[in-house]
């Protein structure tokens, strides 16, 4: 079993860290939502060698910060610009996650309660 996260009741339906969306992304959305892609490639990240924990949706911001860092050393100070755009999107994606996560909590409820009225 995964790490858990999120509320207390997201036990009640089975809900762990780890699990991937078991409902599909538009549902309960009026407007057309688009999936998240990553931006940077695969091959790059493993060339850049960004080790696998970083590789996520803010992987472009990383790099650009360690592109900096490497231009920029000993002075790191003048990437502080770099950092703070990959740390605003690490914090933003955290956010996103969040918010899925009990989007998928909260459709896991309705699928229960839907399921045991009939």
């Amino acid at each position: 079993m995964g790490q858990m996260l999120g509320s207390y009741n997201a036990r009640n339906v089975d809900l762990y860290m780890d699990d991937k969306p078991t409902f599909n992304h538009q549902d309960g959305f009026a407007v057309e939502r688009k999936q998240r892609e990553m931006v940077v490639p695969e091959d790059h990240l493993v060339s850049a060698k960004i080790p696998p924990k970083y590789r996520d949706y803010c992987s472009d911001h990383l790099l650009e910060y360690q592109v900096c860092r490497y231009n920029k050393w000993p002075m790191l100070y003048k990437c502080a610009h770099e950092k703070h755009n990959y740390l605003n999107c690490e914090h933003q994606d955290y956010v996103l996650r969040m918010k899925e996560f009990e989007r998928e909590r909260r459709l896991r409820i309705r699928e229960n309660r839907l399921v045991g009225v009939a």
